[in-house]
């Protein structure tokens, strides 16, 4: 019975060594996986991203670019424009006349006290 006990006792220990052993590694290996995310953070703030520039570019461009060289298509968006022509309006001016005299004019018996 102590025999068995003692077996038992023994490959407890074995067992407990190997935990310990493998416990020791993880954390080892969350220690650096952690200081290398603080590298990979490190470097990003290092470099600075290029600011992009507005390209302008024509429609048969665009078309090239997309379709590649192979395909020439020549695309003319304006012939497809009604054109329309601008007629002038001219519009008939009044008569600036004096505001004295209709003033005088409706100035009659009532005529001043219904307009003003």
């Amino acid at each position: 019975m102590q025999e068995l006990c003692k077996k038992l006792h023994q490959t407890i220990d074995k067992v407990d060594e190997e935990r310990y052993d493998i416990e020791s590694k993880v954390t080892k290996t969350d220690k650096e996986i952690d200081e290398l995310k603080i590298k990979v953070i490190d470097l990003k703030g290092k470099f600075q991203k290029p600011v992009l520039r507005k390209v302008r570019m024509s429609a048969d461009a665009m078309l090239q670019a997309l379709l590649g060289s192979k395909h020439k298509v020549t695309l003319d968006l304006r012939a497809n424009l009604k054109q329309v022509k601008k007629e002038v309006k001219e519009e008939e001016k009044e008569a600036v006349s004096d505001w004295r005299k209709n003033i005088e004019d409706k100035a009659g018996m009532d005529g001043r006290k219904k307009m003003f």
